[in-house]
Order: structure tokens, then sequence, then C-alpha cells
């Protein structure tokens, strides 16, 4: 039976565009208070103006991940103003397709895990003893296909997934008899500003020139809220990654033989 999500409370970082801005409409349509954190202010300002006109009810707070400081503040601001967080939706995050060598050391590197990982923790890490106090409450971390899946050129963005990955099974299996749910979400490609934002190189062109399928980030968002409704442990989208994963892990020979390929043909594009 789906839970009823009217009246939750819903903290979502990495509102302010992509992921987080579809479920952030989504879930206030199904009468959820939705939190908005991300650094841009302006973007969550004119999100919660839209949610607040379709009759929504929704609070703008300026985040930087990076920041133990102001994840505290959030937190805070949060609870004071609504006395509980059900929801939270840990999503902020940015990644780098390109060979390991050419990635900038604090910004590709460096940057990725504190964001991806560490803020993904720390935000965690803020709400949860207000979850155990209560309970309930319902964690769902985004990670992605990379982070069940080792790419070439996506090397310090798989590393920063696997971590959630292995955070987000670790924590459930802490907190489920405490009553707190933990899911991870894995989407495969997906059209973003993540995507448009990438350096464009010519290995990157290699990689597009491979034509997959890109999801949607409306259709990755339902399917956010679908989890929220009817929690699950692990959720990969589209469902043939599935079986993507499940060859990596079956016949890692072969697939390391193809990436060899493919490696050997394009490594030298950029450099």
């Amino acid at each position: 039976m789906a839970i009823d999500l009217r009246g939750k409370v819903v903290l979502i970082t990495g509102a302010s565009s992509g992921f987080g801005e579809e479920a952030a409409r989504l879930f206030a349509q199904e009468g959820c208070k939705v939190v908005l954190a991300a650094r841009r202010l302006d973007r969550l300002q004119t999100l919660a103006a839209e949610i607040q006109d379709q009759g929504g009810e929704a609070l703008a707070i300026p985040v930087d991940v990076n920041v133990p400081a102001e994840i505290e503040l959030m937190a805070r601001t949060a609870l004071d103003l609504y006395g509980k967080i059900d929801i939270l939706f840990n999503n902020a995050g940015f990644g780098s397709v390109d060979w390991f060598e050419n990635l900038d050391p604090v910004r590709n590197i460096e940057t990725i895990i504190k964001v991806n990982l560490i803020g993904t923790m720390l935000v965690t890490r803020a709400v949860l003893p207000h979850m155990l106090e209560r309970g309930s409450g319902h964690i769902i971390n985004m990670s992605s296909a990379g982070g069940l899946i080792a790419a070439p050129l996506l090397t310090t963005y798989s590393a920063s997934k696997f971590g959630v990955r292995a955070f987000t099974d670790a924590l459930r299996r802490e907190v489920a008899p405490l009553g707190i749910k933990v899911s991870g979400i894995y989407p495969g490609p997906a059209r973003t500003e993540f995507g448009k934002k990438l350096q464009r190189t010519k290995s990157r062109e290699a990689v597009k020139r491979l034509k997959y399928p890109h999801l949607s980030s409306e259709y990755v968002a339902r399917r956010v809220v679908e989890a929220a409704k009817r929690p699950v442990r692990t959720l990969v989208i589209p469902w043939w990654f599935r079986v993507i994963t499940m060859f990596d892990t079956l016949f890692p020979v072969v697939v390391d033989w193809i990436l060899y390929l493919f490696s050997k043909r394009n490594h030298r594009l950029d450099n």
C-alpha cells in the first residue's frame, strides 16, 4: 500500500536544477511541504514562488554542502519552522568526464568527493538524529549507474558514487531496526545540467557517438517520488541497467576487455 505523502516535510539538496528541481515540483503536487536547498538562491526562490503560486508550500534555503556550518544551519532552519523532516532527498552533486591525468586536483578530484560523498554524509548526519528521535523517516540518496559500474573517463565521479552506494547500504542496515528507511537511486545517463556543463573534449565526443538513450530529469524525479511512496532498497533506472551491472559482476574480464579497446582507441584524443 502506498504511503500518503500529504503533509510530509521533504528536504531536497541540489534543488536548483535537474532531478532535485523536478522532484520538488512533484513532491509539492503530492501535498508535501518542500524545503529547497542549493547554492543558487535566486534559482531556489524562483522555484519556491512557482510552487507557491500553484498552491504548494516551499521554503528556499541557500546551502553549500561543502561547508558543514551551512549544513547545520539548513537543518536547524527547516526543523525550527516545521518541527520535523520526514523525507531527506540527498541529491546535490556534480561530476566530470575526462581522463584521470587531465583532472584538476582540486575541482575534479577533491571537490567532487567532498560534495558527492562527504556532503551526502554530513547532510544525513545533520538530519538523522531528529528522525531517530521520532522513530520514523526516509533517507533517499542519489547515486548513479556510475556507482554500480566503474567506467573510463568517470574515475573520480564513480569513486564518489560507489562511496554513496556503500554509505547507503551501511546506513540502511544500521537504522532499519530504528524505524528509518534508506533508499539508493541509481539512474543511467540523463539530460541534465551535468551534461550541459561538461567540458567539450574529443574523448567526450567519442562517448557521445555510442548513441545510448538518455533519461529525462522529470522521469527520474517521478521514480524518486514513487520510491518515497513505496520505499525500496535500491532503484536502478532504467531497468535494463541491472542487466549491464549483473554482466559486469559475472563477467568482469569481458567488460575489462571491451573497455580496454575503448580506452586504447580514445585515450590520447585529448593529449
